[in-house]
């Protein structure tokens, strides 16, 4: 039986070196072992198998609901501290499913253009704090303006003193988590020590009681006043109902938002700095991408942005080579198998690496330079190219995703002219579960196109 090899070194110092160098270890493994290999990371389920052969993905990822492989929720005991037990990440089997097609109404077709407004208004408010002649920090606007989209989405009206400690909250909360230290006490759970108001842990635990707090006082209220003509995401997760005629409980409606206001922020705000970065580094990408969002004209209808073939595939190859989730969901075999010439056993649990996959010179030659042009040349399938996971556990709020990193980045390169403040090339880093730049992307407001376009009108009449 032929079994997947990997590093020999102690536990210990492998789970260090995923901790605080997961990218370059997963990139050290694939050169010495092949696109499938072990890792020891002293967790419940060891060893864990890295896959990225798009074959064996595809044959984990149509299967994962079968007799061949599951997608248990249990497993992704890592999110339980950030959203809860009874989130999305935290179920399986019928529950999960269930969680899912309750969540899906608001994520997709026609609810997605009413978001449009909310992302225009938003994006135009962070835009107002900045001055021609200086420089802002990627990240911290696009987070801004990404928390702020959710919370509208999630919440409705954002004017309430609730909703504003609530994002103040959620921005800390993160960044505090995003920290190698908090990293480490999530994947050494015997440091989860509350030893008061100033130790890290007892910190994170009073500050995440007050966030529960918050929203345990919205969903009351809502459910002692509710408005049916609201059609904000927490309205909408009310109104569901399963097969069963049944709602969401009170802690279930908490996990659920509690995911959707984590996940739904942070991996767009990094995946915008990376895109507003990638665009200002290559001077072709920015020029190619203006003339396609100049040809639709002033105040173009979100539906024509969202289909602009090169805007897409400077997205899609933003998610490619730097994707900000580095794995998929784990799966658990469920009888004996064989992947890609490996023999597995039942209880065996894999990680797609969607980093790994992405960075294949036989599906991407050049892999680690940014070229928009391959998402033109071909289409990948969804075990070549996926950002978002894929099978039962894809991501929920995929299009949601996608739909604003567009919104966001046309109206901002259709408003100002930006350069980098610093060229020097920026690397990928782990920040907190996920990956991000490892330095600050400042731009440079260099004008205000729609001031100068005018100006021009002005002298040409």
């Amino acid at each position: 039986m032929k079994q997947p090899q990997g590093p020999q070194s102690p536990t210990f110092v492998q789970t260090l070196q995923w901790i605080f160098r997961p990218m370059q270890y997963m990139e050290e493994c694939a050169k010495r072992y092949g696109d499938i290999f072990t890792m020891r990371l002293g967790a419940e389920f060891d060893p864990l198998v890295y896959v990225s052969n798009p074959k064996a993905l595809q044959q984990i990822l149509t299967n994962d609901t079968t007799t061949q492989f599951t997608a248990p929720g249990d497993i992704n005991k890592i999110f339980e501290p950030l959203t809860g037990k009874l989130s999305i990440f935290g179920l399986s089997g019928k529950q999960h499913q269930r969680q899912r097609q309750l969540m899906m109404p608001p994520f997709h077709g026609d609810r997605m253009r009413t978001y449009a407004e909310t992302i225009a208004e938003v994006t135009e408010k962070i835009m107002s704090r900045w001055q021609i002649g200086e420089s802002f920090c990627a990240r911290t606007s696009t987070q801004a303006i990404t928390l702020r989209v959710i919370m509208q989405a999630v919440f409705g009206l954002y004017d309430s003193l609730r909703a504003q400690q609530l994002e103040k909250l959620l921005g800390e909360m993160i960044d505090e988590a995003s920290s190698p230290l908090s990293v480490t006490m999530i994947y050494f759970p015997f440091l989860q020590k509350d030893l008061g108001a100033w130790s890290p842990w007892g910190k994170y635990l009073r500050r995440k009681a007050l966030v529960d707090k918050l929203i345990y006082d919205e969903i009351r209220e809502r459910r002692e006043n509710f408005d049916p003509s609201r059609t904000d995401i927490l309205n909408l997760l009310m109104e569901a109902r399963d097969e069963a005629g049944e709602g969401m409980t009170d802690e279930e409606l908490h996990d659920e938002l509690m995911a959707l206001l984590l996940a739904g922020h942070e991996t767009t705000a990094t995946a915008l700095a990376w895109a507003l970065y990638w665009i200002h580094k290559f001077p072709e990408v920015r020029s190619k991408l203006l003339a396609e969002l100049d040809s639709l004209g002033e105040n173009p209808d979100s539906n024509a942005i969202f289909k602009l073939p090169y805007l897409n595939a400077v997205c899609c190859e933003t998610l490619r080579i730097y994707p900000v989730a580095m794995l998929t969901f784990p799966r658990v075999v469920q009888e004996p198998v064989n992947l890609a010439g490996y023999d597995l056993q039942p209880g065996t649990v894999l990680l797609g690496s969607i980093y790994l996959t992405h960075r294949r010179d036989d599906l991407y030659p050049e892999p680690k330079k940014f070229k928009p042009e391959r998402f033109l040349e071909r289409q990948f399938s969804p075990y070549e190219f996926l950002p978002f996971g894929g099978g039962a556990r894809r991501c929920i709020g995929f299009a949601f995703a996608q739909f604003e990193m567009k919104m966001v980045l046309a109206k901002m390169l259709s408003r100002f002219d930006f350069e980098l403040a610093d060229n020097t090339e920026i690397k990928a880093a782990r920040r907190g579960l996920v990956t991000a730049p490892n330095r600050s992307v400042q731009l440079l407001v260099k004008g205000d196109r729609i001031v100068k376009s005018r100006s021009l009108e002005t002298v040409s009449s």
